[in-house]
């Protein structure tokens, strides 16, 4: 995958083995393109700053590689795969090109407008949007479309995407395979489209086979934490569905890439959150919690057994976790905060750290408290700005998605 890859497969069985690879999103024009009036589909309150948003992730990035993390920006990714597969550019163009929105008309003048772009440019239309006051100018769609006749200029032909800097949710690796998701937000779909042609075009991914793809119910990588080899919990929400758990479970059965997933129910207050703002590995016999979360979070047990799947429970999340890992117990480092001030560091991601190594994590400078607990539970904690990123924004994993993880 770079000079580095002979040293390492691509693939992850944990959370906490030694990440050698990762792929993030850089927040640039997806978001710059905002207005109050049009992001609506924005995963978090108000616009960010993105100059500064930039700033913190620029360091966000160059602390991974100073940890010997091969860094991956999805945008370079997209523009190389469209310049070398030009499957990839149709592909690209046809999940962004909506007739059933512009029109058939337009859309044909706009998709063949598109397959002309070098790649950099398409690359960056397809993420970041294209106003109708940028669509090419022909002397057709100027008579016959009304659909440009009738749209104002700064409105969106093809949306922007500005929920990519949360390159987690789109897909995730088990074993040596990649799993791509079905995001719930109808606006997010493209997200998921576009790391599906990063896989399957993207020459650093030849031969990189798929685990599981939904098209059915939604299932978002936020939700899904990697225990240890063969045991995979599933936060179920509003974002991931009982049915989305329950078909990834048999997906990852029937491929035999786990033996064991635990779904866990996230209460209706905290329904739109993923299971990785609640709870999120350290170490590999360690999780980070609130404490009333702790006491509060259970698990239905999905086993795969001569080949049934079987489900039992629900029972105490941190006595089946430890259960399925065949660990004694599972260590829970509370944050030990009052009400109120957990409910401030939730909004900072406090929980969702990204572990470098078991018991290393990159954790936001202002979650103070957590991370004076996680230190005094003998874990070294990296701290990152977040400035712009932070409050609610999405933690450093809601950030990346780990692509090489040494066995643990």
């Amino acid at each position: 995958m770079s000079s580095a890859a002979a040293d390492y497969p691509l693939g992850s069985t944990s959370e906490v083995g030694r990440l050698r690879a990762v792929m993030l999103h850089r927040p640039g024009d997806e978001l710059r393109r905002l207005t109050p009036r049009n992001n609506d589909q924005l995963l978090f309150d108000g616009l960010p700053w993105v100059d500064r948003a930039q700033e913190d992730h620029d360091a966000f990035a160059a602390l991974l590689r100073a940890r010997g993390v091969d860094v991956f920006l999805l945008g370079t990714l997209l523009a190389e795969t469209i310049e070398h597969s030009g499957a990839a550019r149709i592909q690209g163009i046809a999940a962004a090109v909506s007739a059933r929105r512009l029109g058939t008309h337009l859309a044909d003048d706009l998709a063949s407008h598109l397959r002309g772009l070098p790649a950099a440019e398409l690359a960056h239309v397809l993420t970041a949007g294209m106003t109708f006051d940028e669509l090419p100018v022909t002397p057709s769609a100027a008579r016959s479309s009304l659909v440009r006749r009738m749209h104002h200029g700064p409105e969106f032909a093809i949306e922007p995407l500005p929920n990519l800097l949360f390159t987690r949710d789109s897909s995730f690796w088990i074993g040596p395979r990649f799993a791509i998701t079905s995001l719930a937000l109808p606006a997010r779909a493209r997200e998921a489209s576009l790391t599906d042609l990063i896989y399957a075009h993207h020459p650093r991914f030849i031969g990189a086979r798929r685990a599981y793809e939904s098209q059915v119910a939604p299932v978002e990588g936020g939700d899904v934490l990697l225990l240890t080899p063969g045991v995979v919990a599933v936060g179920v929400g509003e974002r991931t569905t009982p049915a989305g758990a329950e078909a990834l479970a048999r997906s990852l059965f029937d491929d035999g890439l786990a033996h064991t997933v635990l779904a866990v129910p996230i209460q209706q207050e905290r329904a739109f959150m993923h299971l990785d703002t609640v709870c999120t590995m350290v170490d590999v016999d360690a999780v980070v919690m609130y404490p009333n979360i702790a006491e509060s979070m259970s698990a239905f047990t999905l086993h795969h057994v001569d080949d049934m799947v079987s489900v039992t429970g629900a029972r105490p999340f941190v006595e089946a976790a430890a259960e399925a890992m065949q660990i004694e117990k599972l260590r829970v480092i509370d944050t030990g905060l009052d009400p109120v001030t957990a409910e401030r560091e939730q909004w900072d991601d406090g929980n969702n750290t990204l572990a470098l190594e078991p018991g290393v994590v990159v954790s936001y400078n202002r979650n103070v408290e957590t991370n004076r607990r996680l230190r005094d539970a003998g874990i070294e904690v990296l701290e990152i700005e977040g400035r712009e990123l932070g409050s609610g924004r999405g933690g450093p994993r809601c950030m990346s998605c780990p692509i090489a993880r040494d066995p643990v």
